[in-house]
């Protein structure tokens, strides 16, 4: 059966190979980026991520049979709030009523091996209470804080998964039939991660910071693969998870009685 699926950032890394792989499976892609895509859209304000969900309804002609937000930015500051957060939530919750018309509707929701590491408390309460202002704020005290703004960025990837977990289960969701994911991956060979693989300096500190000893860094096809199961219909009971695609590094991270 043809299904129809929404992916955000479409146009480049992680986006445009699940985009090529849904297609090469006969499902329907409504692309959604900044440029080239069948939905341009600034996710990084709330009047872009509405358009975004206006335009896709329009296309999706009253059904949505999943949505996969692979849209992020890595770039410290206020875009890492307003995209890799609110604009999956948002869209997510926007595009739930075409979700539920579908028989088989899904989300899967683009986080990171990031979302492990230190964050900042306030920010995730923040991102939870879906407050984006108060979140931006919250935002710019991580610099106070922590001296640097790079907990911003993992504080996001957290929020995300635990907006996931609550939301899989609550009304309109599991008992709507949509199973809510997360895919959450390691160093993936994008443009987004192109100069910082290039750094010696800068790879020295992935590495240590996010050890793959399966393979080392994934190319995009590894988290899109697994998308796209996620959001295929095939998936019938896998919900609220945060499955990891890192070649090993969350389980090198975090010791085993984590669980």
């Amino acid at each position: 059966m043809n299904r129809t699926i929404a992916v955000t950032g479409s146009a480049s890394g992680i986006g445009a190979t699940l985009a090529a792989l849904l297609t090469e499976r006969g499902d329907t892609v409504i692309g959604v980026d900044l440029a080239d895509a069948d939905v341009v859209a600034d996710l990084a304000s709330p009047e872009g991520r509405a358009a975004a969900v206006r335009a896709i309804a329009e296309r999706a002609d009253g059904r949505l049979d999943g949505l996969v937000t692979c849209a992020g930015t890595s770039i410290p500051g206020p875009a890492m709030v307003r995209v890799n957060y609110f604009g999956s939530t948002e869209l997510a919750t926007g595009l739930q009523p075409l979700l539920a018309a579908s028989s088989d509707g899904r989300v899967v929701l683009v986080g990171s091996i990031s979302g492990t590491q230190p964050s900042y408390a306030p920010l995730v309460e923040a991102l939870l209470a879906d407050d984006e202002q108060q979140a931006l704020e919250r935002a710019d005290e991580v610099v106070v804080a922590a001296g640097h703004p790079s907990q911003i960025y993992p504080s996001t990837k957290s929020a995300l998964a635990q907006w996931a977990r609550r939301t899989c289960v609550a009304p309109g969701w599991a008992d709507a039939g949509i199973p809510v994911n997360v895919v959450a991956p390691g160093v993936v060979l994008t443009p987004m991660t192109t100069a910082l693989v290039a750094d010696p300096q800068m790879k020295q500190v992935m590495d240590a910071a996010v050890p793959m000893p399966l393979h080392g860094y994934a190319p995009p096809a590894a988290p899109a693969a697994l998308a796209a199961w996620l959001v295929s219909a095939e998936n019938t009971h896998v919900t609220g998870q945060v499955v990891y695609v890192d070649g090993g590094a969350e389980a090198t991270l975090r010791s085993a009685d984590h669980f």
